[in-house]
């Protein structure tokens, strides 16, 4: 029999951390800005969202994009609003990314850095709060220094570059303010703790599977794709995500085959293969039938998580295709290490004296976007000057 299961949605409620998030009420002096993309709480946001996603030239690229795209969404809407119906009314990501970042500024709070006090904003890319609205607030609430800290690890121009350039358009029109001094985090798929965490979501799956065949369980380390376009102009999100997992599979040092595929592809392009689905069906035929999936890519559960994986593969797809036990790994959420990773990369980031990245300042080899060649100019100005290293308070 199919042992069923994703066991994860009991992870829509945000459990307790190691890290407590009672703080003094003061004045924060130092913003940490998480950007991700955002889901719609309730069915009712789904028509908006998908429409903001399908007109966006930076996430996806269509012919006659300003007609194509509202009724792709228009299209999409219901058979959308009826799978975030079956994980609960909405997406929980906005609750896993304020209990992220209460935790996270919490633990940056206890660290005793020079620019504490700490406040978490989130910027949401297609949903509130949008990035416009979090970048008034910073300002309204007088903070003195703002890290802006991707919570994609492994960056992408759709997915971290959208969101940058969001706050690049933002300021087309706006003074930037004098008051406040700007840095960036855009990528960090190499953490030790971001490995270590996603290794302990495996053990916790392993440890489900008989011991007479646990050495033979097969990880799928399962990411959003990319179209095949984006990896020639030279995108780093492919080598990014498979660094992450090859730190993942250095934590863990057990025996198991393990291999990276993609899910989640839209339209019509060629985009980066094998598919998750039907790596599960092939290796079904190989005789593989004892699987974990392990979403490396996502830091907390939404719907590709609840849903995609969940429902449609591990239950729907590997029923069909005879899989004789599956699990997925929960994705990152509160675990403690990834609070403790969060943290420290960001306090590492605090005090050093670098506010930009080279990395993230080289374009692609065969990048021709004007928008993007606008957008790096933009930080580099933006965060372009060296800031004094923060220090621990010293008593």
């Amino acid at each position: 029999m199919l042992s069923l299961i994703c066991r994860s949605k009991k992870l829509l409620l945000p459990q307790m951390a190691a890290f407590s998030t009672s703080k003094p009420i003061s004045k924060p002096k130092t913003a940490i800005i998480m950007l991700n993309m955002g889901g719609p709480e309730t069915t009712q946001e789904v028509g908006d969202y998908l429409l903001r996603i399908m007109t966006d030239r930076d996430m996806i690229q269509l012919p006659v994009q300003s007609r194509l795209g509202p009724w792709i969404a228009a299209r999409r809407t219901p058979e959308v609003e009826k799978k975030y119906m079956e994980i609960g009314g909405g997406s929980p990501i906005l609750r896993w990314t304020n209990k992220q970042g209460e935790l996270l500024t919490a633990a940056l709070d206890q660290m005793q850095l020079t620019m504490a006090p700490f406040k978490h904003y989130v910027a949401f890319r297609y949903v509130r709060p949008y990035t416009h609205d979090t970048f008034e607030q910073i300002e309204i609430d007088g903070i003195e220094r703002a890290v802006i800290f991707s919570q994609y690890p492994q960056y992408s121009c759709a997915t971290t570059g959208s969101s940058l350039n969001a706050i690049a358009d933002f300021y087309k029109d706006r003074k930037i303010p004098t008051t406040i001094k700007f840095s960036m985090i855009e990528r960090w798929p190499t953490h030790p703790l971001l490995g270590k965490v996603f290794a302990e979501r495996i053990d916790e799956k392993l440890k489900l599977f008989d011991p007479s065949i646990r050495d033979d369980v097969l990880i799928l380390f399962t990411a959003h794709s990319l179209p095949l376009k984006a990896v020639s102009r030279g995108d780093t999100y492919p080598h990014e995500v498979a660094a992450t997992m090859a730190a993942t599979m250095q934590h863990l040092m057990i025996k198991n085959p393990y291999r990276l595929v993609w899910q989640s592809k839209v339209g019509p392009l060629t985009w980066l293969q094998p598919y998750t689905d039907d790596a599960i069906k092939a290796y079904v035929k190989q005789g593989k039938k004892h699987i974990i999936l392990v979403p490396i890519a996502f830091v907390n559960e939404h719907i590709e998580t609840l849903h995609e994986l969940d429902i449609e593969y591990c239950n729907e797809i590997a029923k069909q295709a005879g899989v004789e036990q599956i699990e997925r790994a929960a994705t990152p959420n509160d675990h403690p290490t990834f609070i403790a990773a969060l943290a420290d990369v960001v306090s590492k980031h605090l005090t050093s004296n670098q506010t930009i990245s080279n990395q993230f300042l080289t374009r692609c080899p065969h990048c021709v976007s004007a928008r993007c060649f606008e957008s790096k100019e933009f930080f580099r100005k933006l965060c372009g000057t060296e800031l004094e290293a923060v220090a621990p308070v010293t008593t």
